[in-house]
């Protein structure tokens, strides 16, 4: 092998570290996101569970739990919040 055909290979290499750690952030916090999202509507199911002995109901849907996803418990109470202030039937 020439040493064209080494130094090419070498910046192939090169390029896919950077290339993949370039993409590698956003699948992290997108990742981050969906987990968060789906224990944020395991939360609302256990509010669910909890408020049905009271007639307590916040819908199950992506929006309630992406608010509660990227929020976390701050985004639960603000739910809870905002039902019990807006007295919105569901």
């Amino acid at each position: 092998m020439d040493i064209n055909t080494i130094i090419t290979f070498l910046a192939c290499i090169i390029f896919l570290f950077i290339f993949g750690k370039l993409f590698i952030w956003p699948f992290k916090s997108i990742l981050k996101l969906i987990i968060n999202s789906v224990l944020g509507g395991v939360l609302i199911y256990i509010i669910n569970i909890i408020g049905m002995n009271f007639g307590f109901h916040i819908g199950l849907n992506i929006g309630t739990s992406l608010i509660v996803g990227l929020l976390g418990l701050p985004g639960a109470l603000l739910l809870i919040i905002l039902k019990i202030i807006l007295r919105i039937k569901c």
